[in-house]
């Protein structure tokens, strides 16, 4: 089974995502911030990350950097999931595999987790 860490500090779209993913057969792990997201990722590591860009404590982008150098995720695919859709020109896209914006229809989310997974299997 593979294990997805979503980074989201609203928590019903945590839990929202909790829910669509594991009926996909996926485990989840929710973290709130990007505090959270490294202790997550020291207790477990992901096959994948999808991460909200801008969580409280510590950002996702940060959050990202620090898995890459301290975990060594260089191989874990991330996802950007976020509300801007400007993110190209505000955000650093080189820093994930993928950048979506948040809908209420997570079709293109699930499609693009799935698209990166099966890379890595």
């Amino acid at each position: 089974m593979k294990t997805i860490l979503v980074v989201e500090n609203y928590k019903n779209h945590g839990l929202l995502y909790e829910e669509e993913f594991r009926r996909e057969g996926y485990k989840v792990m929710l973290a709130r911030n990007g505090r959270e997201a490294i202790e997550k990722i020291n207790e477990q590591i992901p096959d994948i990350m999808i991460t909200e860009i801008t969580t409280p404590i510590l950002d996702s982008i940060e959050a990202i950097n620090m898995s890459r150098k301290l975990f060594k995720l260089s191989k874990i695919p991330i996802i950007i999931n976020t509300a801007y859709d400007d993110y190209e020109e505000r955000f650093f896209p080189w820093s994930a595999e993928a950048c979506i914006v948040k809908s209420s229809d997570l079709g293109e989310l699930k499609n693009k987790t799935k698209e990166l997974l099966g890379k890595n299997v």
